[in-house]
């Protein structure tokens, strides 16, 4: 668990609050059959873009969907741990009244 959060560590380091880079680089953390499709930063520059990759995130990372894929105990931690960063960001991002 400690290389994981070392890994979400990274990941997230600088880019608190930041959706669109958290977003933008979430393949880094995800494992390679997470579902999740990489999205480049420039795709998501419009707030209603950034809101439709963050649902698509949490559709990945949602507990439920998690269970339905079968998800291993490492990849339920990291998932949650994500979960959590983004929807902070998604918080500070909507308070902006980006969307």
């Amino acid at each position: 668990m400690q290389v994981i959060e070392s890994k979400i560590r990274q990941w997230s380091n600088g880019k608190l609050g930041n959706i669109r880079s958290l977003l933008s680089t979430l393949q880094y953390v995800l494992w390679p059959d997470s579902g999740w499709k990489p999205v480049p930063l420039m795709d998501i520059i419009e707030g209603n873009a950034v809101k439709r990759s963050y649902q698509r995130a949490l559709l990945c990372l949602h507990p439920d969907k998690l269970q339905q894929k079968g998800a291993n105990l490492q990849q339920k931690y990291t998932a949650e741990k994500v979960f959590d960063i983004l929807q902070d960001a998604w918080t500070h991002f909507s308070s902006l009244g980006s969307v």
